[in-house]
């Protein structure tokens, strides 16, 4: 089984945010997430999951 890199790691799945509605991915602080400052850039609404590992 292959090692998991740690940068890789880190780029796929730090603060990358899935929106509830569309299901459109976006990063961004998790403290903005959690205040409700951010949006969907597609549907506009501020409720999102954090990114399962695969």
């Amino acid at each position: 089984m292959a090692t998991k890199i740690p940068e890789a790691q880190n780029r796929l799945f730090k603060n990358v945010f899935i929106c509830s509605k569309c299901s459109s991915k976006m990063k961004a602080d998790p403290q903005k997430i959690l205040k409700g400052k951010i949006k969907c850039r597609k549907c506009q609404k501020s409720q999102f999951r954090v990114s399962k590992k695969k």
